[in-house]
């Protein structure tokens, strides 16, 4: 298994493992062609510094995904955070240790561009997803919130 930074041709791949569970079926359309509106948001990320999909890639094949944000703030003495989404690994392959490697993959970036924190996101239902980031070490800590427009 290797890590690299998604590049366009993986778009079809990445929405095929966002779309396959039980939220992402609601919220994903995992159809061909794929709608522009991946190709589009692809794009916008590729174009924003800091802003990076990392893949594991096994046989040459997308079998996990995350979305790695560095965001520079003022706050904590100027401190740069990294921020952590969209993380999926391939039905598969659960269960092989592929989401720790990949964070790893991702705290090691978030260190080179000099991040004093990772922090993320994750749904309130997904409870085997919070008991895998207290495994990497993470504490909620805060309480996260949304507002869809």
């Amino acid at each position: 298994m290797e890590f690299r930074k998604a590049n366009k041709n993986d778009v079809y791949s990445i929405v095929r493992l966002l779309a396959d569970d039980e939220l992402g079926s609601q919220r994903e359309r995992f159809e061909e062609p794929l709608p522009a509106a991946y190709i589009e948001a692809f794009n916008e990320i590729e174009l924003q510094g800091g802003n990076q999909i990392i893949l594991a890639v096994e046989n040459e094949k997308v079998i996990g995904c995350l979305q790695l944000t560095i965001i520079p703030g003022l706050a904590r003495q100027g401190m740069k955070r990294a921020q952590i989404e969209a993380v999926r690994v391939d039905r598969n392959y659960r269960g092989k240790k592929i989401g720790e490697k990949l964070f790893k993959e991702a705290i090691i970036i978030a260190k080179s561009k000099e991040c004093g924190m990772v922090q993320l996101t994750t749904d309130k239902q997904r409870g085997d997803a919070h008991r895998f980031y207290e495994k990497l070490g993470f504490s909620a800590s805060h309480e996260g919130m949304k507002l869809i427009l």
